[in-house]
């Protein structure tokens, strides 16, 4: 088994970074409930104020945690090799702006998008400090489903409060409101050793004025047990420079294996985004199309000796066990 030096997509920005940014070692877990031997549903703690403390200037200034990860490609997740599975997506109640992107050629400079009604950002603090990822309105039993990396959720065993989702954020505007989380489901292979090929987390978000977050945005599909190497348009909110984190972007390329990494299951696409981009979700065939878009993997991490690409979890069957748990929760 190789090791490997990889950046989580918090923020790969540089080591000198590091100082002051990562999260104290002293903060506390909070105890999480196993849902079965395979997931891990946590309940979200400090959440009564978690939209009110979310104002403009707070979202803004929100950083991208940094953090560099030298880890084993150990491989030790253990996939059944199950049949591959659509789950379609659902139209909101009520027509949205802007709901589509338009197929990208490949490249590893992003490309700058209009803000999406599925795409956004979730806000959250840790021991005090205000950091940020991306994330996707994704279609479920309950209606209020987002998906992320799991390491936007849980980091090193503690895990993000006053956490909400912000669909097509951009400049520090919320047009379709900020979504209260409730609870977070995740592999339990990434809550106990951090196995970066199951870095993925689905989030359950309450409702707004009697509406789902699927009524008010619409939610894409999701895939599971797909072929390798297919072509997918990435998105996310890059804050490492040169982005700010206040606009959306994407990549555009064909998926190939984290050749330094092969014990483990992840993908890569060319890609320049920086930090900020963690849990933008990856759509099937290089373009999205509204709620009619496919969602299969996640921004997860940069590889230091690939540096034009950034790797995303292969969706098996331990990423569809943690949806279906997430999809049949309560979304009160």
């Amino acid at each position: 088994m190789s090791t490997v030096n990889r950046r989580s997509m918090f923020a790969v920005v540089s080591l000198m970074a590091l100082t002051g940014s990562l999260i104290p070692v002293a903060a506390q877990a909070t105890p999480a409930a196993p849902a079965d031997d395979k997931v891990v549903v946590h309940e979200f703690q400090g959440q009564q104020d978690a939209a009110s403390y979310w104002t403009k200037a707070r979202m803004q200034k929100a950083k991208d945690l940094t953090k560099t990860k030298s880890a084993k490609a150990s491989g030790t997740t253990k996939q059944e090799k199950l049949p591959p599975a659509v789950i379609p997506g659902k139209s909101p109640k009520k027509a949205v702006a802007n709901a589509t992107s338009p197929l990208t050629r490949a490249s590893a400079k992003a490309v700058r998008e209009k803000p999406l009604p599925t795409i956004g950002k979730v806000f959250f603090t840790v021991n005090g400090e205000d950091y940020v990822c991306s994330a996707n309105s994704v279609n479920s039993k309950n209606s209020s489903t987002v998906s992320t990396a799991a390491h936007c959720v849980n980091e090193r065993g503690r895990y993000a409060n006053r956490f909400i989702f912000v669909p097509a954020y951009e400049n520090g505007e919320a047009p379709y409101g900020k979504w209260t989380a409730i609870n977070a489901f995740a592999p339990s292979d990434w809550i106990r050793s951090e196995e970066m090929e199951v870095d993925t987390a689905f989030v359950i978000v309450g409702k707004r004025n009697g509406q789902t977050l699927a009524d008010t945005v619409g939610a894409t599909g999701v895939a599971f047990n797909q072929a390798r190497g297919l072509k997918y348009k990435a998105f996310g909110y890059p804050a490492g420079k040169p982005y700010d984190g206040e606009k959306l972007w994407s990549c555009t390329g064909t998926a190939i294996p984290d050749k330094y990494a092969p014990e483990g299951q992840a993908q890569g696409i060319p890609c320049g985004m920086t930090g900020g981009s963690s849990g933008g979700p990856w759509f099937m065939g290089g373009k999205y199309t509204g709620t009619s878009s496919v969602q299969n993997s996640v921004n997860s991490y940069g590889q230091d000796l690939m540096p034009d690409y950034m790797f995303g979890p292969y969706w098996g069957s331990i990423i569809q066990q943690t949806y279906n748990k997430a999809s049949n929760a309560s979304g009160r």
